[in-house]
């Protein structure tokens, strides 16, 4: 329910800042872009070197809001135009998400009490050990192709940068401790929050047939700028 109410705040903000950009590419890029953070390929192997098993616990609850509101609202905003919408279609996107369901048998072998065999759990850390390494190539690989070109100068990417980074972490950070939750699960979703813009911006982006560039551009320059605005969020949560 909280993690309902981040997003849909995040969502109402974005609207009404970039919701009458004439550009409908580039609308769409700075809305999504804004809203939806780096959280699984980026949060949860920064969560888990940083606070372990238990942070990883808390994450997965950010990771789960995170694929049901992109693969509904982040997908209708793709679709912009479109008379009519496949909600079943959605639906199914969303249960058959492959984080989805890896969260739901998580949390039954939790409540279960259920352990892996020893071969089977071996193979498991073995994977998770280089899910970290795995992902900053990536990211890496992606930053790679960013540009110096006039899609970096928009006003508008820049005001999706500061809210994606900045804004909507801190105000994570000021519900949170209204609520007067802290430890691990503060950090761990304070760090969700603050992650860059997520890569999904760019693979909409070529499924609607839109121009990527600013997409590219957008979630390239967060990620860059992320090594400085991470620990910036963290450092203002301690004052």
């Amino acid at each position: 329910m909280l993690h309902f109410n981040f997003k849909s705040g995040e969502i109402f903000i974005s609207k009404i800042a970039f919701g009458r950009i004439s550009n409908i590419n580039l609308r769409r890029i700075t809305q999504y872009g804004s809203i939806y953070s780096n959280a699984g390929f980026m949060g949860v192997p920064l969560t888990s070197a940083l606070f372990g098993n238990s942070g990883v616990f808390f994450a997965v609850a950010s990771l789960a809001g995170f694929n049901i509101f992109s693969w509904t609202h982040g997908v209708s905003l793709f679709k912009t135009g479109k008379k009519t919408t496949d909600r079943w279609q959605n639906f199914r996107e969303i249960i058959l998400n492959p984080n989805i369901v890896a969260i739901f048998v998580g949390l039954l072998f939790f409540v279960a009490s259920f352990q892996l065999p020893g071969p089977a759990n071996e193979v498991v850390k073995y994977i998770s050990s280089i899910n970290t390494p795995l992902s900053m190539i990536v990211i890496g690989n992606s930053l790679g192709n960013i540009k110096i070109n006039r899609q970096l100068v928009d006003w508008h990417l820049w005001l999706a940068l500061f809210f994606r980074n900045v804004l909507f972490p801190m105000i994570a950070i000021m519900v949170l401790q209204l609520l007067t939750i802290s430890g691990v699960a503060l950090y761990t979703t304070v760090l969700m929050a603050a992650c860059p813009a997520a890569g999904l911006v760019v693979l909409f982006t070529l499924q609607a047939y839109g121009d990527t560039s600013p997409a590219v551009a957008l979630m390239s320059l967060s990620t860059i700028l992320s090594l400085v605005t991470i620990p910036l969020v963290f450092a203002l949560m301690k004052i």
